[in-house]
Protein backbone atom coordinates (compact mmCIF):
# COMPACT_ATOMS: atom_id res chain seq x y z
CA UNK A 1 0.00 0.00 0.00
CA UNK A 2 3.07 2.08 0.50
CA UNK A 3 4.58 1.68 -2.58
CA UNK A 4 1.07 2.77 -4.27
CA UNK A 5 0.55 5.78 -1.98
CA UNK A 6 4.15 6.71 -2.93
CA UNK A 7 3.50 6.37 -6.51
CA UNK A 8 0.77 8.28 -6.58
CA UNK A 9 2.83 11.30 -4.82
CA UNK A 10 5.40 11.23 -7.72
CA UNK A 11 2.78 11.16 -10.61
CA UNK A 12 0.74 14.08 -8.88
CA UNK A 13 4.32 15.60 -7.89
CA UNK A 14 5.19 15.06 -11.88
CA UNK A 15 1.78 16.72 -13.11
CA UNK A 16 2.53 19.83 -10.76
CA UNK A 17 6.03 20.52 -12.12
CA UNK A 18 4.70 19.55 -15.73
CA UNK A 19 1.97 22.01 -14.81
CA UNK A 20 4.15 24.85 -14.03
CA UNK A 21 6.18 24.38 -16.33
CA UNK A 22 3.47 25.02 -18.76
CA UNK A 23 2.72 28.27 -16.81
CA UNK A 24 6.07 29.30 -17.01
CA UNK A 25 6.67 28.99 -20.37
CA UNK A 26 3.31 30.85 -21.07
CA UNK A 27 4.64 34.09 -19.02
CA UNK A 28 8.15 36.25 -19.53
CA UNK A 29 7.83 37.13 -16.01
CA UNK A 30 6.37 36.98 -12.80
CA UNK A 31 6.29 39.88 -10.69
CA UNK A 32 5.13 39.71 -6.78
CA UNK A 33 2.62 36.81 -8.15
CA UNK A 34 1.22 38.72 -11.21
CA UNK A 35 2.32 37.48 -14.77
CA UNK A 36 3.52 39.11 -17.50
CA UNK A 37 2.80 36.71 -20.25
CA UNK A 38 5.03 36.07 -23.36
CA UNK A 39 2.43 37.37 -25.63
CA UNK A 40 2.87 40.84 -24.10
CA UNK A 41 6.90 40.71 -25.41
CA UNK A 42 5.46 39.65 -28.71
CA UNK A 43 3.10 41.73 -29.21
CA UNK A 44 5.66 44.60 -27.85
CA UNK A 45 8.34 43.54 -30.06
CA UNK A 46 6.49 43.55 -33.20
CA UNK A 47 5.27 47.09 -32.62
CA UNK A 48 8.67 47.96 -32.66
CA UNK A 49 9.70 45.65 -35.08
CA UNK A 50 6.99 47.64 -37.03
CA UNK A 51 9.25 50.97 -36.90
CA UNK A 52 12.05 49.59 -37.95
CA UNK A 53 13.63 47.86 -35.68
CA UNK A 54 15.10 44.33 -36.11
CA UNK A 55 13.43 41.08 -33.49
CA UNK A 56 16.62 40.01 -31.67
CA UNK A 57 17.05 38.58 -28.55
CA UNK A 58 18.89 41.62 -26.95
CA UNK A 59 15.51 43.42 -28.17
CA UNK A 60 13.18 40.80 -26.27
CA UNK A 61 15.37 41.30 -23.07
CA UNK A 62 14.90 45.20 -22.82
CA UNK A 63 11.25 44.77 -23.52
CA UNK A 64 11.16 42.14 -20.87
CA UNK A 65 12.43 44.78 -18.50
CA UNK A 66 10.53 47.62 -19.71
CA UNK A 67 7.32 45.25 -19.47
CA UNK A 68 8.90 44.27 -15.70
CA UNK A 69 9.26 48.33 -14.79
CA UNK A 70 6.14 49.18 -16.21
CA UNK A 71 4.17 46.21 -13.75
CA UNK A 72 6.31 47.68 -10.18
CA UNK A 73 4.78 50.98 -11.02
CA UNK A 74 1.31 49.74 -12.07
CA UNK A 75 1.49 47.75 -8.67
CA UNK A 76 2.69 50.65 -7.01
CA UNK A 77 -0.12 53.15 -8.00
CA UNK A 78 -2.80 51.03 -7.24
CA UNK A 79 -1.19 49.78 -4.01
CA UNK A 80 -1.47 53.98 -3.18
CA UNK A 81 -5.06 53.94 -4.16
CA UNK A 82 -4.43 56.00 -7.26
CA UNK A 83 -7.03 53.79 -9.71
CA UNK A 84 -9.62 55.46 -7.88
CA UNK A 85 -8.32 59.03 -8.14
CA UNK A 86 -10.99 60.75 -10.71
CA UNK A 87 -8.20 62.07 -13.11
CA UNK A 88 -6.78 59.03 -13.44
CA UNK A 89 -10.65 57.50 -14.18
CA UNK A 90 -11.39 59.61 -16.49
CA UNK A 91 -7.93 59.10 -18.50
CA UNK A 92 -8.88 55.34 -17.89
CA UNK A 93 -12.60 55.84 -19.43
CA UNK A 94 -10.94 57.63 -22.45
CA UNK A 95 -8.42 55.25 -23.06
CA UNK A 96 -11.13 52.47 -22.54
CA UNK A 97 -13.16 54.30 -25.60
CA UNK A 98 -10.50 54.86 -28.23
CA UNK A 99 -9.67 50.77 -27.97
CA UNK A 100 -13.25 50.03 -28.35
CA UNK A 101 -13.55 52.96 -31.33
CA UNK A 102 -10.64 51.10 -33.02
CA UNK A 103 -11.79 47.48 -32.44
CA UNK A 104 -15.51 48.33 -34.14
CA UNK A 105 -13.55 50.54 -36.47
CA UNK A 106 -11.87 47.11 -38.00
CA UNK A 107 -14.28 44.93 -37.30
CA UNK A 108 -16.39 47.31 -39.23
CA UNK A 109 -14.00 47.15 -42.31
CA UNK A 110 -13.10 43.37 -42.30
CA UNK A 111 -16.89 42.57 -42.02
CA UNK A 112 -17.27 45.28 -45.15
CA UNK A 113 -14.20 45.33 -47.02
CA UNK A 114 -13.28 47.48 -49.63
CA UNK A 115 -13.55 45.40 -52.97
CA UNK A 116 -10.99 45.43 -56.09
CA UNK A 117 -13.79 46.47 -57.95
CA UNK A 118 -14.47 49.66 -55.71
CA UNK A 119 -10.93 50.57 -55.90
CA UNK A 120 -11.00 50.49 -59.68
CA UNK A 121 -14.25 52.21 -60.00
CA UNK A 122 -13.09 55.27 -57.58
CA UNK A 123 -9.86 55.34 -60.12
CA UNK A 124 -12.01 55.53 -63.16
CA UNK A 125 -14.00 58.49 -61.30
CA UNK A 126 -10.99 60.60 -60.81
CA UNK A 127 -9.26 59.99 -63.96
CA UNK A 128 -11.85 61.44 -65.67
CA UNK A 129 -12.60 64.11 -63.54
CA UNK A 130 -8.94 65.26 -63.68
CA UNK A 131 -9.37 65.99 -67.26
CA UNK A 132 -7.28 65.02 -70.19
CA UNK A 133 -4.88 68.15 -70.40
CA UNK A 134 -2.14 69.80 -68.09
CA UNK A 135 -1.07 73.03 -67.48
CA UNK A 136 2.17 74.47 -67.39
CA UNK A 137 1.46 77.88 -65.92
CA UNK A 138 3.22 81.09 -64.23
CA UNK A 139 1.36 83.81 -61.73
CA UNK A 140 1.65 87.03 -59.91
CA UNK A 141 -0.51 87.21 -56.96
CA UNK A 142 -1.43 91.11 -55.68
CA UNK A 143 -3.65 92.31 -52.94
CA UNK A 144 -5.02 94.95 -55.19
CA UNK A 145 -6.76 94.95 -58.48
CA UNK A 146 -4.87 98.36 -59.18
CA UNK A 147 -1.32 96.40 -58.77
CA UNK A 148 -2.25 93.52 -60.87
CA UNK A 149 -3.40 96.27 -63.61
CA UNK A 150 -0.58 97.38 -63.72
CA UNK A 151 1.71 94.24 -63.84
CA UNK A 152 -0.31 94.00 -66.66
CA UNK A 153 0.98 97.51 -68.22
CA UNK A 154 4.44 96.59 -67.75
CA UNK A 155 4.26 93.13 -69.49
CA UNK A 156 2.74 94.47 -72.25
CA UNK A 157 5.51 97.09 -72.76
CA UNK A 158 8.29 93.75 -72.50
CA UNK A 159 8.86 93.38 -69.13
CA UNK A 160 9.93 89.75 -67.99
CA UNK A 161 6.86 87.48 -66.34
CA UNK A 162 9.57 86.04 -64.18
CA UNK A 163 10.97 89.37 -62.68
CA UNK A 164 7.92 90.67 -61.55
CA UNK A 165 6.72 87.35 -60.44
CA UNK A 166 8.73 88.50 -57.62
CA UNK A 167 6.77 90.45 -56.13
CA UNK A 168 3.95 87.70 -55.88
CA UNK A 169 2.24 87.59 -52.35
CA UNK A 170 2.56 83.78 -53.39
CA UNK A 171 6.05 83.57 -51.92
CA UNK A 172 6.75 79.93 -53.10
CA UNK A 173 6.10 80.56 -56.91
CA UNK A 174 7.52 84.15 -56.22
CA UNK A 175 10.94 82.49 -56.24
CA UNK A 176 10.54 80.58 -59.14
CA UNK A 177 9.29 82.94 -61.63
CA UNK A 178 6.14 82.48 -60.49
CA UNK A 179 6.21 78.96 -61.97
CA UNK A 180 3.33 76.37 -60.43
CA UNK A 181 4.67 73.41 -62.22
CA UNK A 182 2.67 71.00 -64.00
CA UNK A 183 -0.98 70.49 -62.90
CA UNK A 184 -4.57 69.69 -64.17
CA UNK A 185 -7.24 72.02 -64.64
CA UNK A 186 -9.12 70.92 -60.93
CA UNK A 187 -6.07 71.40 -58.75
CA UNK A 188 -6.80 75.77 -59.02
CA UNK A 189 -9.97 77.26 -57.81
CA UNK A 190 -12.42 77.66 -60.84
CA UNK A 191 -11.74 81.85 -61.60
CA UNK A 192 -8.26 80.86 -61.70
CA UNK A 193 -8.48 77.55 -64.06
CA UNK A 194 -11.46 79.49 -66.30
CA UNK A 195 -8.90 82.02 -66.92
CA UNK A 196 -5.86 79.76 -67.44
CA UNK A 197 -7.50 77.12 -69.72
CA UNK A 198 -8.94 80.00 -72.47
CA UNK A 199 -5.08 81.41 -72.70
CA UNK A 200 -2.92 80.80 -75.83
CA UNK A 201 0.99 79.28 -74.88
CA UNK A 202 2.68 82.35 -74.14
CA UNK A 203 -0.44 84.37 -73.44
CA UNK A 204 -0.93 85.91 -70.27
CA UNK A 205 -4.46 87.74 -68.88
CA UNK A 206 -5.28 90.97 -69.66
CA UNK A 207 -7.28 91.15 -67.19
CA UNK A 208 -6.67 90.67 -63.37
CA UNK A 209 -7.97 87.63 -61.96
CA UNK A 210 -9.95 87.19 -58.84
CA UNK A 211 -9.83 84.47 -56.32
CA UNK A 212 -10.26 84.17 -52.71
CA UNK A 213 -6.40 84.21 -52.21
CA UNK A 214 -6.45 87.90 -53.97
CA UNK A 215 -5.55 89.42 -57.83
CA UNK A 216 -3.45 86.85 -60.23
CA UNK A 217 -1.56 87.56 -63.41
CA UNK A 218 -1.47 84.46 -65.12
CA UNK A 219 0.42 83.17 -67.89
CA UNK A 220 0.45 80.02 -69.70
CA UNK A 221 3.85 78.81 -70.57
CA UNK A 222 2.45 75.05 -72.55
CA UNK A 223 -0.38 72.25 -72.22
CA UNK A 224 0.15 68.64 -72.44
CA UNK A 225 -1.69 65.37 -72.86
CA UNK A 226 -2.41 63.90 -69.34
CA UNK A 227 -2.08 60.46 -67.97
CA UNK A 228 -3.09 59.37 -64.61
CA UNK A 229 -0.34 57.83 -62.27
CA UNK A 230 -0.84 53.46 -62.65
CA UNK A 231 -3.60 52.17 -60.02
CA UNK A 232 -1.51 50.41 -58.43
CA UNK A 233 0.55 53.40 -57.35
CA UNK A 234 -2.30 54.63 -55.98
CA UNK A 235 -4.34 52.11 -54.86
CA UNK A 236 -3.34 52.15 -50.94
CA UNK A 237 -4.50 55.66 -51.25
CA UNK A 238 -7.73 55.22 -52.78
CA UNK A 239 -8.56 52.39 -50.42
CA UNK A 240 -7.54 54.11 -47.15
CA UNK A 241 -10.11 57.15 -48.54
CA UNK A 242 -12.63 54.71 -49.05
CA UNK A 243 -12.47 53.29 -46.00
CA UNK A 244 -12.88 56.53 -44.52
CA UNK A 245 -16.09 56.80 -46.14
CA UNK A 246 -16.98 53.49 -45.44
CA UNK A 247 -16.34 54.82 -41.26
CA UNK A 248 -17.92 58.01 -41.98
CA UNK A 249 -21.13 56.55 -43.39
CA UNK A 250 -21.22 53.97 -40.08
CA UNK A 251 -21.09 57.34 -38.16
CA UNK A 252 -23.94 58.42 -39.79
CA UNK A 253 -26.05 55.65 -39.64
CA UNK A 254 -25.36 55.17 -36.22
CA UNK A 255 -26.47 58.65 -35.50
CA UNK A 256 -29.75 58.48 -37.42
CA UNK A 257 -30.15 55.74 -35.01
CA UNK A 258 -29.54 56.76 -31.62
CA UNK A 259 -31.42 58.86 -29.21
CA UNK A 260 -29.39 61.76 -28.51
CA UNK A 261 -30.70 64.49 -26.68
Amino acid sequence: MSLIRNRVRTVALTLMIGAASTGWAQNAAVVNNKAIPKQKVDDFVAALAAQGRPDSPELRAAVRDELIARELFSQEAEKKGLLRNAEVQRQLDNARQEILIRALIRDHLKTNPITDAEIKGEYDKVAKSGGDKEYKARHVLVEKEDDAKKIIEQLKKGAKFEELAKQSKDTGSAAKGGDLDWNGAGTFVKPFSDAMVKLEKGKFTEVPVQTQFGWHVIRLDDVRESSPPPLEQVKPQIQQELERRRVQTLQQDLRAKAKIQ
